[in-house]
């Protein structure tokens, strides 16, 4: 991996913790930093040495079909519109494999996620509906798969 890759690989890292924490804080992901991850992913295509067909053609359909999936999320209350976004935007880093992990690890991450905020709002007496900060899930099933792309050299 090129340095180049690797410095888009750590900023791409840097926004997820970023979007974790501020979706922690505030229950939203803005859309300049969805649009930040989405854009950092040319360059890092680029610099992977990824082919205009099949390459980036597939990852952009991939993307758009997680973008899908999960505006049926949204669409039914589960998720907030920059989860579905961002979740979409990530999708742009990875290869189809990848893609398929980071949605297990997403779900699962999401799932406790789900939990502990449930036990939150329980323990802490709020009334109506409990908001879950699912941008804390996207980001453990990315920064999983970018963890593979250094701890395992032969993936």
């Amino acid at each position: 991996m090129t340095n180049v890759a690797l410095t888009l690989n750590g900023l791409f890292a840097l926004l997820l913790i970023w979007a974790a924490i501020r979706d922690v804080q505030t229950y939203t992901i803005r859309n300049q930093l969805v649009l930040v991850v989405a854009a950092l992913a040319v360059p890092y295509w680029w610099a992977t040495g990824l082919s205009l067909w099949p390459d980036i053609a597939w990852r952009v359909g991939i993307a758009a079909l997680v973008f899908a999936i999960l505006a049926i999320g949204f669409y039914i209350g589960m998720m907030g519109g920059g989860d579905v976004k961002l979740g979409a935007a990530c999708a742009l880093w990875f290869a189809p494999t990848g893609v398929l992990r980071f949605l297990i690890i997403m779900s699962l991450s999401g799932a406790i996620v789900t939990l502990v905020a449930i036990i939150h709002h329980k323990i802490t007496g709020k009334a109506g509906k409990t908001k879950v900060p699912y941008g804390v899930a996207i980001a453990i099933g990315a920064l999983a798969n970018l963890t593979q792309r250094f701890l395992n050299h032969f993936a």
